[in-house]
């Protein structure tokens, strides 16, 4: 069942998968990819989770949280979504370098963090955790917060003098961070995919095209050319940059910022981004 909702594959093959694999859920959801069953390698075990995912920018400090509870509806209860808030901008003043030292941070009321988390606990009824934090203290900072809380975004940029302050910028970065949140790239170019990553789906698609009775007799350089066609394809998917816009498939995202830029008279670049789905 973990694997079907992993690959998206069905129950058959996906029992076959783990037979080959001797029960390793990794090696079985590499053989479902190289007979080109799953088209996924998200390997993502969920946890069942519910909260918030959270951003703001606070003092020009960019910051995402994750703070989980037990239900739905607490997410949506007002003193939850204060502590979150409040719990945002103890990193944005503190920038706390992990989530132990964010725990022991004062949260500005005599109590530490962890103490005022003790406190929701006892007030709400349920067991509610701090999960994860991040933040950016340089360039500009765009938040965007998908669904109520279901998915937290932050994107950093570099930007020329006086396009800041912009309605028109404001609106790019949301735009950007939208992307983010609804097609959930791994990497923000392709400079920064490891090799490994690469060897990895080279490796797929290999097998994939020895597995195919049409494709595994072509000669070794039609191959080698599809190989690295379907490898560029991996990269147009994964990375940021050179993800199709949404709003217009006709650009990249890199070539919108650029659009965006050149109406404003100045530059901006992508520099980051941080996505946090809630429970995932």
């Amino acid at each position: 069942q973990t694997l079907r909702e992993m690959t998206g594959v069905g129950m058959m093959d996906c029992k076959k998968a783990l037979t080959e694999a001797e029960g390793n859920m990794d090696k079985a959801v590499e053989i479902l990819r190289e007979k080109g069953l799953a088209a996924s390698q998200k390997k993502a075990g969920r946890i069942a989770a519910e909260g918030m995912a959270y951003a703001t920018v606070v003092n020009g400090v960019g910051v995402v949280v994750e703070v989980n509870a037990e239900t739905d509806f607490v997410g949506k209860n007002e003193k939850f979504v204060d502590f979150v808030k409040g719990v945002a901008a103890v990193v944005a003043a503190n920038k706390p370098a992990d989530l132990d030292a964010l725990m022991a941070l004062s949260y500005g009321n005599g109590r530490t963090v962890q103490e005022e988390q003790q406190e929701m606990v006892l007030v709400i009824g349920e067991n509610i955790k701090v999960r994860r934090f991040a933040f950016f203290t340089d360039g500009i900072s765009v938040p965007y917060v998908h669904a109520g809380g279901k998915i937290g975004v932050m994107v950093k940029f570099d930007v020329s003098d006086g396009i800041a302050d912009k309605a028109e910028f404001v609106e790019c970065g949301h735009d950007v961070a939208m992307q983010i949140a609804a097609i959930n790239p791994g990497y923000l170019k392709r400079e920064e995919v490891p090799a490994a990553v690469v060897e990895e789906e080279k490796k797929i698609l290999e097998a994939q095209i020895q597995n195919d009775e049409k494709l595994k007799n072509k000669p070794a350089q039609v191959i080698e050319k599809m190989v690295t066609g379907r490898v560029e394809k991996f990269y147009k998917e994964n990375c940021l940059a050179e993800q199709d816009f949404v709003k217009n498939p006709d650009l990249t995202v890199a070539q919108y910022a650029d659009e965006c830029a050149k109406e404003m008279g100045g530059k901006i670049a992508i520099t980051g981004f941080v996505r946090f789905a809630l429970g995932e």
